[in-house]
């Protein structure tokens, strides 16, 4: 079990890893091991998330999300296959606390009528300084 938040957590058989080739740094090694990790998490199937959860999930994983609900993490940052596996559960266990966390929706509120007298003042007294700047009537 990985545990993300203290209401979700995760069963291994959830969480499917799968190896590859990184590009970028490796030295002699880069063509030969494969050290990247490419981690699989089936969004929609999953029992661990609620719907809510699942919904902010689908819009936060944008294009990692396949159109069968499957999120795909590819991490290569690292040399070893190990740390990259621990980079690729990291940023989904990041990914899902970000779910996690329902938005605060925004009541709308009016301006007080005090603040509004106020601006309306505020505007006059601009408005008159604006004036007194303008030549004289000529006659």
């Amino acid at each position: 079990m990985i545990p993300v938040t203290r209401n979700i957590t995760l069963d291994d058989n959830e969480i499917e890893e799968t190896f590859i080739r990184a590009s970028g740094p490796g030295g002699q090694n880069v063509n030969k091991v494969s050290s990247a990790v490419q981690l699989r998490f089936d969004v929609r199937r999953s029992p661990s998330l609620s719907g809510p959860v699942r919904e902010r999930l689908e819009r936060l994983a944008g294009h990692r999300l396949t159109r069968e609900g499957v999120l795909i993490i590819t991490a290569q940052r690292f040399r070893t296959q190990e740390r990259n596996r621990e980079d690729a559960l990291a940023r989904l266990i990041d990914l899902i606390q970000q779910a996690a966390v329902a938005p605060i929706l925004r009541r709308p509120t009016r301006p007080t009528l005090g603040s509004h007298k106020r601006r309306l003042e505020a505007k006059g007294q601009r408005s008159s300084v604006k004036k007194l700047r303008s030549p004289p009537p000529t006659e």
